[in-house]
């Protein structure tokens, strides 16, 4: 079928793959979080040279990098596997992080599934890792580098959506749109997929481009100082809390507790997790 160029019908007409080398193919997404990882790296850069940190070095933040990307990367994948795959990865714990698949010959699937919350929390350990071996503080390193993050994030939604994945619940608003991969249509029979929300759109906007505004505009006041953690892990939770009401439930999963998903429920105890670093931060002199 042949679709018109305009917004319902805009996922049509994005490829996935942004660079195809031979059989070599530099897909958007991944693209869009080296790009998340290389703006979130030059906004600490540019803090360090011009903001008073002489207690924190170029070199801490280049050694740091590679503790920080690994710590994503391992706490994204066990974070799915744990929240959103345990019924299925505890039958096949292999394909935790083997990429193929051995039914009745070896065939070759791949890795997917990542979580934020997981790669949060990966992240969290390698930090508080990386600070003890090299003697920083932790909560003075954090207020460093979490202004810098949410932007990064923004460009990581962007990359779902360009994908054509996580996309939202069923709408009838003036910008809902079709996204090709949703089973819920067969485009080839001629069953269009539901209008949906663009939720990665939402989350970009949200959790990355407005949560960054806040978190940069602020990240020198006394009131932060030590509490940029808990202001960043309030902010995306209570952001990302409202906007998974747009968000189709994840299908193995649904709705996990009444009327929330198992997103939600994270987004509350990482609120959660936040108030309470405020709230004892306030009982003593600022960590930074």
């Amino acid at each position: 079928m042949n679709f018109p160029l305009n917004w319902e019908f805009l996922q049509w007409h994005l490829s996935p793959v942004a660079l195809q080398l031979g059989p070599l193919a530099v897909r958007w997404y991944g693209l869009m979080y080296a790009v998340a990882f290389g703006v979130s790296y030059y906004l600490v850069a540019y803090r360090l040279k011009s903001e008073d940190w002489a207690d924190i070095r170029r070199s801490h933040i280049d050694d740091a990098l590679t503790w920080m990307v690994v710590g994503v990367l391992l706490g994204g994948r066990l974070g799915y596997v744990l929240f959103y795959g345990w019924s299925y990865f505890s039958l096949h714990p292999l394909e935790i992080v083997f990429p193929f698949r051995i039914d009745g010959g070896l065939r070759f699937i791949g890795i997917s599934g990542m979580s934020y919350h997981g790669g949060l929390i990966g992240f969290t350990v390698a930090v508080l890792l990386f600070c003890k071996r090299r003697g920083l503080s932790p909560a003075r390193f954090a207020d460093l580098i979490v202004p810098a993050i949410p932007l990064g994030y923004a460009f990581g939604r962007v990359g779902n959506f360009i994908n054509g994945e996580l996309w939202g619940r069923i709408a009838s608003i003036p910008w809902a749109m079709r996204f090709p991969m949703d089973p819920a249509g067969d485009a080839a029979r001629g069953m269009l997929p539901p209008l949906r929300h663009p939720s990665q759109l939402y989350e970009a906007a949200g959790e990355g481009l407005l949560l960054w505004i806040i978190l940069w505009t602020f990240r020198n006041h006394s009131f932060f100082r030590g509490r940029t953690l808990a202001a960043y892990l309030v902010g995306y939770g209570a952001i990302r809390f409202l906007i998974e009401y747009t968000r189709e439930p994840d299908a193995q999963l649904g709705l996990v507790l009444g009327p929330f998903s198992m997103g939600q429920i994270l987004c509350t105890a990482m609120a959660t997790i936040g108030m309470a670093l405020f709230l004892a931060s306030g009982r003593k002199r600022p960590l930074a």
